[in-house]
């Protein structure tokens, strides 16, 4: 019966040893940068789906401007060409 027992704990604690593994793995991808480089060519706005604007703060440094696309790509948009910042205006009156 305590061979049982010790077998449930070791279980238990290697579940939860790789549940908090999976958490930490998952805060060190989002506290960083998401764009690696950006676009500063006008894209029509009728092709862009969303935008998501991210303030530099700890986890990067830099703002980040980031367009999904009508056909679902992903562009990191250059947060000091006229036309973004246009568009950041027109989100942030809303």
């Amino acid at each position: 019966m305590n061979s049982k027992l010790v077998a449930v704990l070791a279980l238990c604690l290697i579940s939860a040893a790789m549940t908090q593994g999976r958490a930490l793995a998952r805060m060190g991808t989002e506290l960083r940068c998401q764009c690696i480089a950006t676009h500063s060519k006008f894209i029509p706005p009728k092709s862009i789906q969303d935008v998501k604007l991210t303030q530099s703060g700890p986890h990067c440094q830099n703002v980040e401007v980031i367009a999904t696309l009508k056909d679902g790509r992903e562009v990191c948009l250059e947060p000091t060409a006229p036309w973004v910042q246009l568009i950041i205006k027109a989100i942030l009156a809303r």
